[in-house]
């Protein structure tokens, strides 16, 4: 498989300071201690509330986009936004928290809480398009997160889309044929949809991840989220490949959807 221009767009920026880490630390493996930020992983997360992200990980991450997130979580806030400068990230936890929450990274405490969670995507949506703004992105109303529940309510299907439209007109996703409406105020206007009724193409995949939704409840791990997504914004990432993996996300085939991804994302991450 080639590779794409965003990937080799980011490349370039994160190889001199991927090359400088590697002279340093060698092949640096991640330390195992540190209190447990999560509980009640599925089996293709389990451990990660132990997983200390090396310098190089962290960069190897902002690569990756936000199907990284896990992995971010059990290590301090000062060292993943120190991680995200010296890999050359257009947007760092510190803009993050001063553009969505009015915070400088300095004021935060470890935990990444000052009383601001979003609980929709809606509400994620708008905390992300302020960063984008803040950064200078003109456009910055039409990036929209999305997310699509797995049955069970235990895991979501993630994407961050570009859309230049405030209402839609689309094919219901489950039956094939009910036509619907949205507009931003709606709940289901926050999931990706390929065409609208007319066939055109609607919505571009930008980034995408499969995640328990446990581990974006906390205002860390939703900032990391966040930041991670308008790197992927900025890193002109797109993942087309979403499309497919929807399919067999709606098909029933969720938790294999999940451990693909996190095997993946593993090994690209070097994550033992």
């Amino acid at each position: 498989m080639g590779i794409g221009n965003w990937e080799l767009l980011i490349m370039k920026k994160l190889f001199c300071v991927l090359l400088c880490l590697c002279l340093i630390l060698g092949c640096a493996t991640p330390q195992k201690e540190g209190p447990s930020v999560q509980h009640g992983f599925s089996t293709a997360l389990g451990g990660l509330g132990y997983l200390l992200l090396s310098p190089i990980q962290i960069a190897a991450g902002l690569l990756e986009g936000i199907a990284s997130l896990p992995y971010y979580l059990s290590t301090q806030l000062q060292t993943i936004n120190q991680g995200l400068v010296n890999a050359q990230a257009d947007i760092t936890l510190d803009n993050t928290y001063e553009s969505a929450y009015g915070k400088h990274l300095s004021e935060v405490p470890q935990s990444g809480n000052t009383g601001v969670v979003f609980f929709n995507m809606k509400q994620a949506t708008q905390f992300f398009q302020q960063v984008l703004k803040q950064y200078g992105i003109s456009d910055s109303e039409h990036y929209i997160l999305t997310n699509i529940d797995e049955s069970s309510g235990e895991y979501s299907l993630l994407a961050v889309i570009y859309r230049s439209v405030e209402t839609i007109e689309v094919i219901d996703k489950y039956d094939g044929k009910t036509i619907h409406s949205f507009s931003i105020d709606e709940r289901l206007f926050y999931e990706p949809y390929l065409k609208d009724t007319k066939g055109n193409t609607l919505d571009t995949i930008i980034d995408w991840a499969a995640l328990s939704k446990e581990s974006i409840q906390t205002q860390k791990a939703q900032a990391i989220l966040i930041t991670l997504a308008a790197n992927s914004v900025l890193n002109e990432k797109r993942t087309p490949e979403y499309w497919e993996i929807e399919k067999r996300w709606l098909a029933g085939e969720a938790r294999d959807v999940i451990k693909q991804r996190s095997e993946d994302i593993k090994k690209r991450m070097g994550v033992n």
